[in-house]
């Protein structure tokens, strides 16, 4: 007896539905694309999906409100790059149901979009606001944070990754009085430190006796990241009183000019830190952006003093201390006995001897960064290895490593993250190195570093050890060339990042080599390249672009390019492919200017590759019916490059 083999039509709808529930958006419509059943259900699923995160593309309002829709109930978690969105999407992007949001990229929103969330979202848990008012003609009032305060009752973790100094009124630091009871985190991209003094202030507000002193508005705070002008003793010594259940405290400043006594951190400042000994991530950062200043006040006595209390520590990371020496970095390390993370920059006297008998202590590290550390040689790494746990290891500008700390670097089995920007390694070095590295890598950065040529690449691919490395930085070597991308392609490494920024013997064949890529005739089709970066490759011409449209680099998210090759090319690749990131001004990559997090990323791309066919579903049917105009633009301008050549 034969059976009838069964479609899926045989399937009950409601089961099929419930099998998408558990997808995101971009899964949703990957699954449409496969058959009429799916698509049939596609279209009504999004009614009653619990998240809905698209970040990875940007698209406009009218895009938008066919996949948003507005009577989903179920709808708890939502995140969005609002690159090309404005205030006429808040009707679209708020409903009551929400618990979690992000809005990424919100510079053409004005202030309204805050108090549309007070009004609209009065049980969210988790809120994440990125560049709100950012572009000229944009304001935000102190009564719409009144109104986001005082309406989210529930919030616990508020992100506000912006000036905040544009709320210009005496009464801000009063209006945090309104928050959440419940709010735990708070991260604010931009604020003065006289405000934060004034927020935390446990007079602030009316007392209800003339004896009666208030607990600081936001007692309950256990995470506070700030960027701020000028890291002070008065500001961390209300932080240190004021917050009694802080765990994780990350401060940041970028001095104008050289801090006076009043607005600096000294030794002082140190010694009131963590008075309730329950921070276990602390991070003290100052920032190069505007002049070269370093905490000239603290030396090695403020650390003393400042380790007594640490024995908690989980996370240090301290940046510009240039007065602190050996002897204050060791007792660190010494009384931490719990620290996993270590990340030091701009120290100028941090020397071997820090690191010579790291293996008597207990330490476990597993992310250690040491940037800017230009008296550390290889025997700091040699000892340092030590710790076979190290999964991410950041070197970056310690100008006297070279091949011997390599071969000790190469030790370790489950390291994922190495950067060695301009170091002095060679590609002698690589080689001898990779059967050690190769299998575990995932980000491998040798930028600047002057000693490789295209032989580099031949050292870290040719062989037959299966590779896992997915991100690679390659910019800033003169003696790289077309000749190395080539060896690259034929190795044929799914590469999701390649940078190859400034390096002036990078051209066109390179593009040609890379679009042509096939990494696995079964699963792969074209370039597995979500972010590329050639700004200031001097070889690029207006062939390149003929090769940056699709169907080649079908995935590409993220391109660096430079604008004076030919400004209408550019902009008409950036017309035809809307949703890419094109770069020309010279900035990083996906760098962000608010980011507040001193934690060092290792991705997971154990499903990246299911995700990037997601998206280019997604795309191609977001697109549908703009494409042919789009192409039609792109001839154009090669054409009149051409006549220009």
């Amino acid at each position: 007896m034969t059976t009838e083999p069964r479609s899926l039509d045989s399937l009950p709808p409601a089961l099929i539905a419930t099998i998408m529930t558990k997808l995101d958006v971009s899964s949703v419509r990957s699954a449409a694309s496969t058959c009429t059943t799916f698509r049939s259900s596609a279209s009504h699923i999004l009614s009653f999906l619990p998240t809905f995160h698209l970040l990875d593309i940007a698209v406009s309002v009218d895009l938008l409100r066919p996949l948003l829709l507005r009577q989903n109930p179920h709808l708890t978690s939502l995140k969005v790059d609002c690159d090309r969105l404005n205030d006429s999407a808040i009707e679209i992007l708020l409903c009551p149901s929400l618990r979690e949001l992000c809005l990424y990229n919100c510079a053409d929103f004005n202030g309204k979009l805050l108090s549309e969330i007070g009004t609209r979202c009065p049980d969210l848990r988790s809120l994440c606001l990125g560049s709100v008012a950012g572009k000229r003609g944009r304001s935000v009032h102190i009564s719409e944070l009144e109104e986001l305060l005082s309406g989210c009752t529930q919030l616990e973790a508020l992100v506000l990754m912006f000036d905040v100094s544009l709320f210009l009124h005496h009464n801000f630091a009063r209006v945090w009085a309104l928050a959440s009871e419940k709010l735990t985190s708070l991260e604010i991209g931009y604020i003065s430190s006289v405000t934060v003094t004034e927020m935390l202030s446990p007079n602030l507000g009316t007392p209800q006796s003339p004896n009666c002193i208030r607990p600081s508005i936001l007692s309950g705070i256990q995470k506070l990241c700030l960027s701020v002008d000028y890291i002070t003793d008065a500001m961390v010594g209300m932080i240190s009183k004021g917050l009694t259940s802080l765990t994780h405290l990350d401060l940041r400043d970028a001095p104008l000019i050289e801090p006076v006594l009043t607005f600096d951190l000294t030794n002082a400042g140190l010694q009131q830190m963590n008075q309730y000994g329950k921070l276990k991530h602390l991070s003290l950062v100052r920032r190069q952006d505007f002049c070269i200043t370093y905490f000239r006040r603290v030396n090695d006595l403020g650390i003393l003093l400042m380790a007594d209390k640490c024995a908690n520590m989980e996370s240090i990371y301290l940046s510009g201390f240039c007065r602190v020496t050996d002897t204050g970095f060791k007792t660190m390390l010494h009384s931490c006995s719990r620290l996993y993370q270590l990340r030091v920059s701009q120290g100028t006297q941090l020397t071997d001897l820090v690191f010579h008998d790291i293996s008597a202590t207990s330490l476990t590290l597993t992310h250690v960064s040491l940037r800017f550390c230009n008296l550390l040689t290889n025997h700091a790494v040699i000892n340092l290895v030590s710790n076979k746990d190290l999964r991410v290891l950041d070197l970056r500008n310690c100008k006297n490593l070279g091949d011997g700390a390599l071969r000790a670097i190469s030790t370790l089995p489950k390291l994922k993250v190495l950067l060695l920007d301009g170091s002095d390694v060679s590609d002698m070095g690589l080689l001898y190195s990779r059967e050690g590295l190769i299998g575990s890598l995932v980000t491998l950065s040798v930028r600047g570093c002057k000693r490789l040529t295209d032989k580099c690449i031949s050292a870290l691919f040719d062989g037959p050890c299966k590779m896992v490395l997915r991100e690679l930085d390659l910019s800033e070597n003169p003696n790289l060339s077309d000749n190395a991308v080539l060896l690259l392609a034929k190795s044929r490494v799914p590469l999701f990042e390649l940078r190859m920024r400034n390096c002036q013997h990078i051209g066109d064949t390179a593009v040609m080599a890379l679009a042509s890529m096939q990494i696995d005739k079964e699963r792969w089709h074209g370039s597995s390249l979500r972010l590329l970066d050639l700004y200031g490759c001097g070889g690029i011409t207006a062939l390149s672009f003929r090769w940056l449209k699709k169907p080649y680099f079908p995935r590409l998210r993220w391109l660096g390019v430079t604008g004076s090759v030919n400004r209408d090319l550019v902009d008409a690749l950036a017309r035809s492919r809307p949703f890419l990131h094109v770069q020309y001004r010279g900035d990083e990559l996906r760098a962000d200017q608010w980011d507040c997090s001193d934690s060092a990323y290792v991705h997971d791309y154990d499903e990246v590759h299911n995700y990037d066919e997601a998206y280019d579903e997604l795309e191609q049917w977001l697109l549908e019916g703009e494409i042919d105009h789009d192409d039609e633009e792109m001839g154009d301008a090669e054409n009149n490059a051409e006549v220009v050549e």
